[in-house]
């Protein structure tokens, strides 16, 4: 069969589908609906078939874009397209073209492809093929046809609607046998504006999931990945009838799902060498527990298992033995999981590979019996009648604590070759991460002097601890500056040195500075504002504008105090009142006292929220409103009468 041949006559044929949309609007219609877009797209289409050859499922899938150019200027923003694919989503054929206002068409000639790896999946052969629209101008149409063979239809990828420009007709359509079962569920903010449509016919269904009018998809730093929020489609082939009628279970289940995990594990650390036996043995030659075994393992391999993420096709779900992981030194989340399991079975400790989705991901595996669920693999240790998590690709994170990207995730742990169980991540106190930020002030006549000292633990230290790893001699001065600065943009700072801790989840920076013309000195009064940080000005949120949740990596508590030496003669002539403000989504707490020769300012805010959502977004703005007056208070020192 020549697939280009008949693949071009199967994506030329979404010309009949943009027929069946809504009236076709005008440029003029389109001009005045997006006053402030450079661009629209008229369809984003997508269509699946999915059919069954050789008692396996078989899925083609074509995609139409269409792109109307609004403005002049639409070419500096929307003049680049593309598209991806992988060994398992192969492209057969891909056409694109630019329709001008006068109805010429001009092909594009010239295609570029470049791996496109991110850090978040499983495999890195996904690859990208990018072009530019020839003579973009206003009113051009630009045109982007592509077919593809899905190789694996165990990996549909969810469809979404949205995109970064306004859409007027964006649908997905799914086509299969009558004895086929498809299952899909819509998520996102906007899931009730999509139209579903069934068709039935005497072999076939076809779903037919519409959004027309579908708003560009605004971006910010703060919200987490567009899965969490952006309208979108998941869908997946439960069951199907082989060629002998038989009914075949292929993602009905959480047992189908383990079945295909499994069959990635079952083959793998037969049998360990004698260099990883011996490891093992100097590791837990003084360790009495299973628990300080673990341990110790557990440290070797975060510090001597350098993490590599270098997976391609199926290595992007098979784990490398634990034999050749030892001996390379290096592997990816698999490997980890390969080589701490194999390890602590090597040592008695009972452990299990585990699978796991991070918080980049919304989905459950009680919701979802999907492939997709899970972008990570770790170990899972049973010690003392309770589950530890290990994940070895974080050498900065503590044992018997999860690293902050898995809490509240479900994990499915492999317990034998039927046997698994679903358990949930727990999500981790505040009380365990604490920041601790002190500064002590002098003033003399021409600056403000001081000293620093931060103490941080739980997750602050693991993070602060990873990141000094990472940083190279020459870029510590900048970071340092940037983690002590304070006050404003004058702040100097003079030097800085970590300090010694007992405890080995606790980091303590110290560091000193200089701050040349903060304090005020008018007659016979200094006017001084202790509120050295204003973390959340101009953080209001967007409400009710804004619909995305806002992300945060770890529940927290972080405390700032400022102690002002009083200068010899001097007294506190006017104190700020102390504040504090607390609803159900957080709070803060602002105090000034005098101490002695001291006037001391602390404020605490608490973080107890992982993912802030839009009906909380009015209460955290209230307590912006009640916290910003604070910013502008100031202390006022007066000369003492005393002797």
């Amino acid at each position: 069969m020549k697939w280009n041949k008949t693949y071009l006559a199967l994506i030329l044929g979404l010309n009949l589908l943009v027929s069946l949309s809504p009236r076709a609007q005008s440029f003029e219609e389109l001009k005045k609906q997006y006053p402030q877009d450079h661009a629209v797209l008229l369809n984003k289409v997508l269509r699946y078939k999915i059919s069954v050859k050789g008692n396996e499922p078989f899925v083609e899938s074509e995609e139409l874009q269409q792109i109307q150019y609004l403005t002049l200027q639409a070419n500096a923003y929307m003049g680049r397209l593309g598209f991806s694919h992988s060994g398992f989503q192969q492209v057969v054929a891909y056409e694109a073209f630019t329709r001008t206002p006068e109805e010429k068409k001009l092909k594009v000639v010239d295609f570029i492809t470049n791996s496109n790896k991110d850090d978040f999946v499983f495999y890195d052969d996904e690859k990208e093929t990018t072009f530019d629209f020839p003579s973009v101008k206003e009113g051009s149409i630009g045109n982007l046809h592509v077919s593809w063979i899905n190789k694996n239809p165990y990996l549909l990828a969810p469809f979404y609607f949205a995109s970064g420009i306004p859409a007027v007709n964006s649908e997905l359509t799914l086509t299969f046998p009558r004895d086929m079962v498809v299952k899909y569920r819509i998520i996102g903010l906007d899931s009730a504006s999509v139209d579903v449509s069934v068709k039935n016919s005497r072999k076939e269904i076809e779903y037919t999931f519409r959004y027309r009018n579908c708003a560009a998809q605004k971006a910010y730093d703060d919200a987490p990945s567009a899965a969490w929020y952006a309208t979108h489609v998941v869908f997946y082939i439960a069951s199907f009838k082989d060629g002998s009628g038989n009914t075949v279970n292929y993602l009905s289940g959480l047992d189908d799902l383990y079945h295909l995990n499994y069959g990635f594990v079952k083959s793998i650390n037969q049998q360990a060498s004698p260099g990883l036996k011996q490891i093992v043995d100097s590791l837990i030659v003084n360790q009495h527990s299973d628990e300080d075994k673990a341990r110790a393992i557990y440290s070797w391999v975060q510090h001597q298992i350098k993490y590599v993420a270098f997976e391609q096709g199926m290595e992007g779900f098979v784990p490398r033995d634990a034999n050749l992981v030892c001996t390379r030194r290096f592997g990816d989340c698999k490997d980890m999981s390969s080589i701490l399991t194999a390890m602590l079975k090597i040592a008695g400790v009972e452990a299990y590979y585990t699978w796991i989705g991070t918080r980049h991901l919304p989905y459950q595996f009680t919701e979802f019996p999907l492939p997709i669920v899970s972008n990570h693999m770790i170990c899972t240790v049973l010690l003392n009648g309770s589950y530890i998590f290990l994940d070895g690709t974080d050498p900065s994170c503590r044992f018997g604590y999860p690293p902050d990207a898995i809490q509240d995730k479900e994990a499915m742990i492999a317990i034998g070759e039927k046997e698994f169980k679903i358990l949930k991540v727990p999500v981790i106190d505040k009380s365990f991460s604490k920041l601790t930020d002190s500064t002590w002030l002098e003033i003399n006549d021409r600056e403000v002097v001081g000293r620093i000292k931060r103490v941080v633990t739980g997750y602050f230290a693991m993070n602060m601890r990873g990141r000094l790893q990472y940083t190279s001699p020459s870029d510590l001065q900048e970071r340092m500056r940037n983690l002590f600065n304070r006050g404003s943009n004058k702040f100097q700072l003079d030097s800085f040195y970590l300090g010694k801790s007992e405890a080995p989840d606790t980091v303590e920076i110290n560091a000193r500075f200089r701050l040349p013309d903060y304090a005020k000195k008018l007659g016979d009064e200094w006017y001084l504002n202790l509120n050295l940080f204003k973390f959340y000005v101009d953080q209001e949120i967007d409400y009710p504008k804004r619909k995305m949740p806002i992300q945060y990596d770890f529940k927290s508590v972080t405390n700032y105090v400022v102690l002002l030496k009083l200068p010899k003669g001097w007294k506190v002539g006017d104190l700020p009142e102390s504040k504090s403000f607390h609803n159900p989504v957080w709070g803060f707490d602002m105090t000034y006292d005098v101490e002695g020769n001291y006037v001391v300012m602390a404020q605490r805010f608490d973080n107890d929220q992982l993912l802030l959502t839009s009906d909380q977004f009015e209460q955290f703005n209230k307590v912006l409103e009640n916290l910003y007056p604070q910013y502008k208070k100031t202390l006022t020192l007066s000369k003492s009468s005393a002797p």
